[in-house]
């Protein structure tokens, strides 16, 4: 692994000679990793294959669900919920501890959704995700017409459970992710290799947006996507892009490239002090330590 030090910052968040390592691989193309804090367990998807997969240091790989309606995106409410977006059947829907499969969102205004592809929970237990078209294409999903003439990101209200579009002039909206006080909601967008910023209303809706970082790849798989995206508890920016995972100061500031052998799809914070990313890299996954940890999340707290 090479570590491209862009800014000296970098060093502060991860060691120059850390080492990554590869815990498991011969998939197609693996996505959604979301880190599971009682099990101590990694979940997965394994997308083409149509199969959800769970790591542990103890357990090894077992495959958990096929199939798996081509899931993408997951992630845990405060209850340990299993959130996850299906690209077969355009769903988001929740799994819950007792087995319960609830759908949370399906139409919009009549209309079926994309393909949710990636989700975060506020605090209050509203939740946020993106909609983009990948799961209407073969292999990461059904081929089938779009029927939405944009692609959004959406809230789906705590208490009520209405569908809100948030904002709708994205290429294709993907990796989402908070800053740590929440007054920020980071979106990044594959087709136009870009990531923009925008403030979070008290009412959960979104005001104002601003470039943050723009360049990451060009926007066609060839080199790297821009793709999945965590924040650090310092407000540190981490999305997966050409070569590895890039690394963004609160600021916008590009402080370097954690570099991954293989095209990086998603990542996650995991291990015991949540200071470990995992990184989903097409036929494997990755793991590697860091001198920051996550931001602490319902799930994670």
């Amino acid at each position: 692994m090479t570590i491209e030090v862009v800014s000296k910052k970098l060093l502060d968040l991860i060691d120059k000679d850390a080492k990554v390592e590869k815990i498991a691989g011969d998939f197609k193309f693996t996505e959604g990793p979301i880190w599971h804090p009682k099990e101590q367990a990694l979940y997965f998807s394994d997308m083409p294959n149509d199969v959800r997969r769970r790591w542990s240091a103890k357990d090894g790989i077992r495959e958990v669900m096929k199939p798996s309606n081509k899931c993408n995106g997951m992630t845990l409410d405060a209850n340990l919920n299993l959130l996850v977006c299906e690209h077969s059947t355009s769903l988001l829907v929740r799994e819950t501890v007792k087995g319960e499969r609830q759908v949370l969102a399906s139409h919009y205004q009549g209309k079926e959704l994309n393909s949710p592809n990636d989700v975060i929970v506020k605090s209050d237990g509203a939740i946020y995700f993106s909609d983009p078209t990948y799961g209407r294409m073969p292999v990461f999903g059904e081929e089938r017409k779009q029927q939405l003439t944009f692609q959004a990101v959406y809230r789906v209200d705590p208490k009520s459970a209405a569908l809100d579009c948030l904002v709708d002039d994205f290429g294709q909206p993907n990796g989402l992710c908070f800053s740590p006080d929440e007054t920020l909601l980071y979106i990044n967008d594959t087709a136009k290799a870009h990531i923009r910023v925008f403030e979070v209303k008290l009412d959960g809706r979104l005001g104002k947006g601003r470039m943050f970082a723009e360049g990451i790849g060009s926007g066609t798989f060839a080199g790297g996507l821009v793709d999945g995206m965590k924040c650090d508890t310092q407000g540190n920016i981490y999305v997966t892009g050409p070569r590895g995972m890039w690394v963004f100061a609160p600021s916008g500031e590009h402080l370097g490239v954690i570099g991954m052998p293989e095209h990086s799809g998603n990542l996650n914070w995991g291990g015991p002090k949540w200071d470990e990313l995992y990184c989903t890299c097409s036929t494997s996954i990755y793991r590697v330590k860091l001198k920051a940890s996550g931001n602490r999340v319902s799930y994670m707290r």
